[in-house]
């Protein structure tokens, strides 16, 4: 009579390629997240800079407009403020 032990060594090595796989992509999901949060910070500055250097240029009702809502003010003076000490 023969008594024979099946182990199954690629079942071990597949779970842990799986887990592997899923750290991996969470990984480079959280580091692509963190990137697109950077790249809008910077974004956002550059184009408040640009705002308010029309604005000091020209003062016109749609710059006051754009760059309120950039910086979610809605004074004019306030927005005046805040430029002139962006372009110092």
């Amino acid at each position: 009579m023969r008594f024979e032990v099946n182990t199954d060594q690629s079942r071990f090595s597949k779970y842990l390629s799986e887990i592997i796989l899923v750290f991996t992509t969470l990984f480079f999901g959280l580091l692509f997240l963190d990137l697109v949060f950077s790249v809008r910070k910077i974004s956002r500055y550059y184009q408040t800079n640009y705002l308010c250097k029309l604005v000091i240029v020209e003062k016109s009702a749609d710059n006051f407009k754009r760059i309120g809502s950039i910086i979610k003010q809605k004074n004019k003076q306030k927005i005046w403020d805040f430029c002139k000490g962006i372009s110092r």
